[in-house]
């Protein structure tokens, strides 16, 4: 008789064995996948779980996990019972899937995934994300949750999770990625990033660049939905910070006399944010921003809710600091862009320290762009790569990093390069690991394993005869 884990499994590889461009090391012209109608079909075949539920839709570049964590947590904390859709995951496909703190559960898993097979038989073509979306809506309602909080995956227009109404959608800040599907210049990507703003329903706009935030309020004048821009309805700034939170300040401005009802933020809200650096804090914001527009929907929220529930936040491999003397500091920065907030938040965090890169990422990325910003931070690179189908050859990456002048050596396996690296930083070095999402995951097991042998050589000696 198959076990729970066996079964399990093979629902992942069930899943799994669609379309699934998350696996791809380059997307050219099979981008001609992206669109509703397959999903639209299953929604209807399942009953259309996805109307079962009220939901926050968030979408952009940077900053969608962080800013869909806050808005679950303080909502949570008001004392509803919250889904929350995320990806990539770190190391567990459960992560994806989760209501109020807790993954979905495998037996759940199974049962949901045996009921999407037979309707492939009948919507031919699915893709990976279409199913797992579609599981996730099925387990949200079969669950009765309050409210989702839905991270888009791809874009916006065309990804799987645009067949929500929602009662508000986020866009967070947009920058150059996935231009072979979303286009070349931040007005196309901020055109398929806005393909979630829909027609009457309030938008959160985070800061964005002139470009982005030109066409984000055209579309949203367009289609007659009111907008929100973080930066222009809200003052905020940083009271302190430490390597364990950073404490801000926001008031709501755009209204000459606020009360309750308009905003969380009518006076000044005091935060503590677990999660580091000046673009958590926009993020934050914005999801505060969010917050208000539910508050207004009838979602009682209080203050008090949103201060714990941001206090309480949980999202791995942000600036994420594995050991702080010397720092290991692991961070899933994939585009330029992101790597620029990385730098800004070292320097903030670790002025004038001297810090070794691991450095890995997916082939499809702009290596170049990315190196470029973070190389002049470091004294040497440690060359490395994921297990995932997308991720660079090593040894071609220490090429490229060879071109920069920077001293440079290359391990094809984390297992390998995580260690060498401590020995190199030694007692004064830091060492940050970035690149992709799942080097910073392959970083933080390999991390989780070594303090696992370590504590057991420990209890073995302590345990020892002398």
């Amino acid at each position: 008789m198959e076990t729970l884990e066996e079964k399990y499994q093979q629902s992942l590889d069930w899943i799994y064995s669609w379309v699934d461009f998350s696996m791809k090391r380059h997307v050219d012209d099979t981008h001609r996948f992206f669109k509703l109608d397959r999903m639209n079909k299953l929604m209807e075949l399942l009953g259309n779980p996805h109307e079962s539920f009220p939901s926050v839709h968030v979408a952009g570049t940077k900053g969608k996990g962080s800013t869909s964590s806050f808005i679950a947590t303080a909502l949570q904390a008001a004392g509803y019972k919250v889904g929350l859709y995320t990806s990539p995951h770190l190391v567990d496909f459960r992560e994806r899937i989760i209501i109020n703190g807790q993954w979905i559960s495998q037996e759940d898993l199974v049962s949901l995934t045996d009921e999407l097979r037979p309707l492939t038989e009948i919507v031919k073509d699915t893709t990976t994300f279409e199913l797992t979306t579609a599981l996730a809506f099925l387990y949200f309602k079969q669950q009765k949750i309050d409210l989702a909080v839905l991270e888009v995956g791809l874009g916006g227009r065309l990804d799987a999770t645009n067949v929500v109404n929602p009662l508000v959608s986020v866009i967070t800040p947009i920058s150059y990625d996935h231009m072979a599907v979303l286009g070349n210049t931040l007005t196309e990507i901020a055109y398929e990033k806005g393909g979630i703003i829909k027609p009457g329903r309030p938008l959160v706009i985070a800061p964005q660049v002139d470009e982005a935030m030109i066409e984000l309020v055209h579309l949203a004048t367009e289609r007659n939905s009111p907008y929100t821009q973080v930066e222009k309805a809200f003052d905020y700034h940083e009271v302190s910070h430490s390597l364990s939170t950073q404490k801000i300040q926001v008031l709501r401005t755009d209204a000459p006399t606020l009360t309750k009802r308009d905003s969380l933020a009518c006076k000044e809200l005091d935060l503590s944010l677990p999660l580091l650096g000046h673009h958590q804090m926009e993020n934050a914001v914005t999801a505060l921003a969010a917050l208000d527009e539910l508050k207004r929907a009838g979602f009682k929220i209080s203050r008090r809710a949103v201060q714990r529930g941001f206090r309480q936040v949980f999202w791995p491999a942000r600036f994420e600091l594995l050991r702080r003397k010397p720092p290991v500091v692991i961070d899933s920065a994939h585009n330029g862009d992101s790597m620029e907030r990385l730098v800004e938040t070292l320097d903030e965090y670790f002025p004038g320290k001297e810090f070794i890169l691991i450095y890995g990422a997916s082939a499809d990325k702009e290596l170049d762009t990315m190196l470029k910003t973070v190389i002049a931070r470091v004294e040497m690179v440690v060359a490395t790569q994921s297990i995932h189908p997308r991720a660079a050859d090593s040894e071609e990456l220490k090429k490229l990093i060879e071109l920069y002048g920077k001293p440079v050596i290359s391990f094809h396996r984390m297992e390998e390069a995580l260690p060498e690296a401590l020995r190199l930083a030694g007692k004064q070095k830091g060492i940050i690991v970035t690149g992709s999402i799942f080097i910073a995951a392959a970083a933080r097991v390999v991390w989780a394993e070594m303090e696992a042998q370590k504590q057991i050589q420990e209890t073995q000696e302590q345990n020892a005869p002398r």
